[in-house]
């Protein structure tokens, strides 16, 4: 026998030298998985719902029988398949629970040559732990800022001190706004998403805050855990202020080069809460190419959003900091000091 049966702490090791091998359907891959892992499905989605018709119907031998049926002739080319892309021939393999189809997967491959170490429990174990892992209570230190502010760079140079932060958008693929999605790749789903936050967490020392981007519950299509957001808005906050023209550059670095149509998009997304006037005016703006005066107009209306939202964080948990006119150097240090006011 090839195959060692491994538990969740056994895996976290083991993955920083093999690759990841997922056992399930395309679907399920799709919705969500172990993050890095590579898909290698014994089932495809329309093989799997025709074997769980056939299991609740008619039990697990009918079941099984009609499994291998369908994929047995394809198991020279899973085999094929697994060498080319695993020429070392040693990798960690899961399926849903850890049953049958990274079973047959192992068994497989086991005949060609390969190590293999399957995850007792399989992906549900692994979920689990990462469902649970985003839900516990953490140091948080909010950092906000109107738009513009810069806050994902400065969440980066934070990084680079050695602070813990998660960049929340960044693992979103989405700015938070209405034109956070332009030029970002697809969103992954919300327990996807519940996974690769985990795994930015995991690594962290309980003690240290952590910080991270005030963002509302939503990101996009994202919905951030109640818990870690309840945690989030009880945490303290520091917001950081810039003037109107440095706010203007720093948008306009990041959009004003992406496409004219994304931007109009954008814009007609917010027109109920903009009003006609305002909205034709920023569209007029973008195609004439007059960068700061849309984004001027759009900043009117998310102000107001961010001011009618900075007021429900507790005042005395609140710290605002002015880095107008500051190198970026200077703005992390200062942002480490106000720190200091909340977490020694």
């Amino acid at each position: 026998m090839n195959e060692t049966l491994i538990t969740l702490s056994d895996f976290f090791e083991l993955r920083k030298s093999l690759p990841i091998v997922d056992a399930r359907s395309e679907g399920e891959f799709a919705q969500s998985h172990i993050p890095r892992a590579i898909n290698l499905p014994i089932l495809n989605d329309q093989e799997r719902k025709i074997v769980g018709t056939l299991y609740k119907e008619k039990g697990s031998e009918a079941a099984t029988l009609k499994g291998f049926e369908l994929v047995g002739p394809r198991f020279h080319q899973i085999q094929k398949a697994a060498i080319e892309k695993f020429p070392e021939r040693k990798i960690i393999l899961y399926c849903w629970r850890g049953g049958m189809r990274s079973q047959i997967l192992s068994w497989l491959l086991e005949m060609v040559g390969f190590e293999i170490f399957r995850i007792k429990g399989g992906y549900k174990t692994y979920r689990t732990f990462t469902f649970e892992e985003v839900r516990k209570s953490r140091k948080l230190i909010v950092l906000g800022g109107k738009t513009g502010t810069a806050k994902t760079l400065l969440l980066q140079l934070l990084k680079s001190s050695q602070e813990q932060v998660v960049d929340l958008e960044d693992l979103a693929n989405h700015k938070g706004s209405s034109f956070g999605g332009i030029g970002q790749p697809p969103q992954p789903t919300v327990e996807q998403f519940e996974n690769l936050l985990a795994e930015e967490l995991l690594p962290f020392v309980g003690e240290k805050a952590i910080w991270v981007e005030n963002e509302s519950r939503r990101i996009g299509r994202i919905i951030l855990p109640d818990a870690f957001f309840e945690e989030m808005k009880s945490s303290p906050h520091i917001d950081i202020q810039k003037s109107l023209e440095e706010r203007t550059t720093h948008i306009a670095s990041e959009y004003a080069e992406l496409p004219q149509d994304s931007l109009k998009k954008a814009v007609l997304r917010l027109q109920k809460k903009l009003g006609g006037l305002r909205t034709q005016e920023a569209l007029d703006a973008i195609d004439a190419g007059e960068h700061t005066k849309w984004i001027q107009n759009l900043l009117i209306y998310y102000d107001k959003t961010y001011e009618f939202e900075l007021d429900k964080h507790p005042k005395d948990r609140t710290v605002s900091l002015d880095l107008s006119g500051l190198s970026l150097d200077q703005q992390c240090k200062l942002l480490l000091k106000a720190k200091e006011k909340f977490y020694e």
